[in-house]
């Protein structure tokens, strides 16, 4: 019997592992009838959302429409088995579509090994538990980049609301031009635009302002109506759109600009191409090709998973579950991975799916497999009729989801809490405009440099009395040893007479050999002038490596009121 437990312990505790790795053994053994219906609807629901928002995105990426679709397939697949989040949808979102058109360029076959090289980073992330670089990206920087990208983003789309061609990429250009060829619209596109943005709008007011308050079986019917048709007003208005085309393009009238030619049928399963050939037949090998993704290879994994680690943290505590940061790592790394395998570009949690995912009554990840179909089966059976999309539509599509992410309420807020904030939003909202990948580092590295700071400087609050107690109220590290040191010489060793110093060490959890060694230095010099340096409210962990420095002339005392009072009496007996 007792053989038995021995073994069956390892068992179980490989079982468990296994369950960590893989998060649908947690749920599966308990699915049933239930919670297949609700997958399913829900499934079929942000599939009609997924697939016009796919084409869409594509457009920013400077992509064919169609690799949109290969690349919001491979998601739903993988994170069922992987994912964390029941809510989540992983697939081509407008930021992540933005990057990937700033550093690849419209070039498919670079933008499927981007997808390769950013999985690979990010599984090994995963693999290495590096979860916690992405705290490191403050909420500034996130919020300047976010509303940089949606401005970028949306005015990209005015081109194709008003029809006109020869529009360059880059953002001040873009801007110049727009404006300068503004003569050259056409009449079709702008109004089927204009249109287009107003059905949207309407709808997604619509459905914001539906209330629940009504008992009735006719206004509950009528709500559940228009809140599916709002709820998928994006594949209404293209497929509207598509029609209106259609009806011109048949009778040789060509009043839009419509998609035209894409590629038929399923993307072939193959590995990514780890070369190209430029149009004169020069081939551009693997090295070269990853020296000219340069920032970009490490800015588009980071931004991947901080994305789709906060939409997961947001449904979660919005529906009372827990998630592995680093499991949903792991989950879009080999998304990534794998989706280079059918010709995807980088992709990451889409907030404005997973939120009708949720809205929808999800109640696994396997809601992800249904929208999987539903997007192979547009692959396999729609593409033709993907051409007489118009462009305006797709513009009208992409510009009211990017439109609430210009937040702007968060500048006043900021301004409220901490002023400094500001300083690496706009660091990272200007120069974003710029390149994108340039905002973000520009950003991380003011948002560093003022972190540095706070360490290097603390706040150190004195009194006065017979002696000093300076509070270090933000604690002590090594890159603010020298400025303690320069704050204790000028206000108590340099002024005459010589003035002993209680330090008020409370807030100090963690001390090093730099800070060892300047205390060291500043004992000997309390002690040259015969006068005191007290440490007060130590830790003990703190008090224990302080005790094995073995400091001469170290005094400490528990209270910081006892440690004023007896330097009180000690400068009353001298």
């Amino acid at each position: 019997r007792s053989s038995s437990r021995k073994t069956s312990a390892p068992c179980c505790c490989s079982y468990s592992t296994l369950k960590a790795w893989l998060p649908i053994l947690s749920w599966l053994p308990k699915y049933n009838l239930k919670w297949l219906k609700m997958d399913v609807l829900a499934g079929l629901t942000v599939g009609l959302t997924t697939v016009p928002q796919a084409l869409a995105y594509a457009e920013v990426a400077g992509l064919p429409v169609q690799f949109g679709l290969y690349s919001a397939f491979m998601g739903g697949f993988i994170y069922t088995f992987l994912g964390t989040s029941k809510d989540v949808t992983l697939g081509p979102t407008a930021i992540m579509s933005l990057l990937c058109s700033s550093v690849v360029g419209g070039q498919p076959h670079r933008a499927v090994l981007l997808s390769l090289l950013c999985g690979l980073i990010q599984a090994v992330m995963a693999l290495l538990r590096l979860g916690f670089l992405l705290d490191f990206i403050s909420f500034p920087v996130i919020k300047g980049f976010t509303c940089a990208a949606a401005v970028t983003i949306g005015f990209g789309q005015v081109k194709n609301i008003l029809g006109i061609q020869g529009v360059p990429q880059q953002f001040f250009l873009e801007v110049y031009y727009t404006f300068h060829k503004i003569p050259e619209a056409r009449i079709g596109d702008v109004v089927l635009g204009l249109i287009c943005l107003a059905l949207l709008v309407t709808l997604m007011f619509m459905k914001s302002s539906l209330t629940s308050d009504s008992d009735s079986t006719c206004s509950m019917y009528a709500r559940k109506v228009v809140w599916a048709v709002a709820t998928m007003r994006n594949a209404a208005v293209v497929i509207a759109a598509s029609l209106i085309a259609f009806s011109w393009e048949v009778y040789g009238n060509h009043v839009f600009t419509i998609t035209g030619k894409t590629t038929r049928g399923l993307p072939p399963f193959r590995p990514p191409p780890t070369s190209d050939t430029t149009a004169n037949g020069t081939v551009v090998s693997f090295g070269e090709i990853v020296k000219d993704f340069g920032g970009g290879l490490a800015v588009i994994p980071f931004m991947g998973l901080l994305e789709s680690i906060a939409i997961a943290k947001a449904f979660a505590s919005q529906n009372d579950y827990r998630i592995d940061a680093n499991q949903e790592l792991l989950a879009i790394g080999v998304t990534n991975i794998m989706g280079s395998f059918v010709s995807a570009y980088p992709v990451t949690g889409s907030f404005g799916r997973t939120a009708v995912n949720s809205q929808t009554g999800v109640c696994t990840p396997a809601g992800g497999v249904v929208t999987s179909v539903i997007v192979l089966l547009s692959l396999a059976f729609l593409m033709p009729a993907f051409y007489y999309i118009p462009k305006a539509s797709l513009a009208a599509v992409i510009i009211c989801a990017v439109a609430p992410m210009v937040d702007y309420r968060v500048v006043a807020k900021m301004w409220r809490i901490r002023k400094l904030d500001l300083l690496p939003f706009f660091v990272t909202f200007l120069m974003s405009f710029w390149a994108v990948q340039y905002g973000i580092v520009g950003g991380i590295a003011v948002s560093g440099a003022l972190l540095l700071y706070s360490m290097a400087r603390p706040q150190i609050e004195v009194q006065r009395g017979e002696g000093e107690m300076k509070d270090l109220s933000s604690g002590l590290s090594f890159p603010a040893t020298e400025y303690l040191s320069h704050i204790i010489h000028t206000r108590a060793l340099q002024v005459s007479p010589p003035r002993s110093v209680v330090l008020d060490c409370s807030h100090v959890s963690v001390i090093d050999y730099t800070v060892i060694s300047e205390l060291r230095d500043l004992l000997r010099q309390f002690k040259l002038r015969e006068v005191h340096l007290i440490f007060a409210g130590l830790q003990p962990s703190i008090l224990k490596v302080l005790l094995a420095a073995d400091l001469e002339g170290f005094r400490h005392n528990h209270s910081v009121d006892e440690a004023l009072q007896m330097e009180s009496r000690n400068l009353l007996d001298d």
